[in-house]
């Protein structure tokens, strides 16, 4: 099945194009961003597909878009994770695969694996500077063609998340949901609410007509059907319902805590953090040539 996408435009210069394609299993939105005048691209937070009743993967979700892109005829230099992501598996390593681009995340994952590896019980196991090509700094600058790409480190979802600002346009993953939803949880091992409501007010602090690209929308919202992913800085910081106008600080975190409370592990979570961390990588394969997760029993 086809997945819902749209385009956001470029307005110009500095101003990448951006297509958003919804995958609907996990509500993940996952990104393109083109520079118009080179025709190079980035492919921002796509997923590997699962199946948790059968623990099967697949790559139909991923292939579609390198479908899309080969038929624009773009040529993709990076493959980026903005975290390692609880509620779906990365393409990162199949998306190399198939392109020879390197794949990239925020330096901080190597402490993400750290507290998963006690998690698991699964010590010397995850190595972050083994499986990833690129371990983006806070502040950390490249190229998207003429464009300039930024990491800004936006914790509190994880220890570890990071923003990339390309231009006009910025990819902020689980921090902010879509205006009418307002944002997301902070309660995963690593989370925390404080420090989630600081990088909020960062993004914030972000050009008033910069496009913020959320990372889930989760329909019927409102009276909105269709999944939504992209409003200004102007419109999250006048509209957002959890933390637009004059909410403070202490009312924020008293509401995140209070929701995140009633929330349930995804339902992928357990199985994701051990292809994640391994940059999309299923566990190693064992002597019958086949890969086993590992799931805690009581401990979450």
């Amino acid at each position: 099945m086809t997945m819902f996408r749209r385009e956001s435009p470029s307005s110009g210069e500095a101003s990448p194009r951006v297509i958003g394609f919804y995958e609907q299993e996990t509500g993940s939105v996952q990104y393109v961003a083109v520079d118009e005048q080179t025709k190079e691209c980035v492919l921002i937070d796509v997923v590997q597909d699962f199946d948790p009743k059968s623990a099967k993967t697949s790559h139909h979700s991923a292939q579609e878009i390198l479908d899309y892109v080969a038929e624009h005829g773009w040529k993709v230099v990076r493959i980026l994770d903005t975290h390692p992501h609880a509620d779906h598996m990365m393409a990162a390593a199949w998306l190399k695969e198939q392109t020879g681009a390197p794949i990239g995340i925020g330096e901080k994952v190597c402490e993400i694996a750290q507290l998963w590896a006690d998690i698991y019980n699964l010590p010397d196991t995850f190595d972050p500077a083994r499986d990833f090509d690129h371990l983006f700094a806070d502040g950390e600058e490249f190229a998207l063609g003429t464009l300039t790409a930024r990491v800004m480190l936006s914790p509190g979802h994880t220890l570890g998340s990071v923003t990339y600002v390309i231009g006009d346009a910025a990819f902020v993953h689980d921090t902010f949901m879509h205006v009418d939803s307002g944002t997301t949880r902070a309660d995963f091992p690593g989370g925390s609410t404080e420090v989630l409501w600081n990088s909020l007010q960062e993004l914030l602090r972000l050009p008033d007509e910069t496009r913020l690209f959320i990372g889930h929308d989760y329909p019927p919202v409102d009276d909105r059907e269709d999944p939504a992913w992209e409003a200004s800085v102007a419109e999250h910081r006048a509209h957002n319902k959890h933390i637009g106008g004059d909410v403070s600080k202490a009312d924020y975190i008293k509401l995140r805590d209070e929701r995140d409370a009633t929330l349930p592990l995804p339902d992928r979570m357990l199985h994701a953090l051990q292809v994640n961390l391994r940059g999309g990588r299923l566990p190693e394969a064992e002597a019958d040539g086949h890969s086993y997760f590992k799931i805690p029993a009581n401990k979450m």
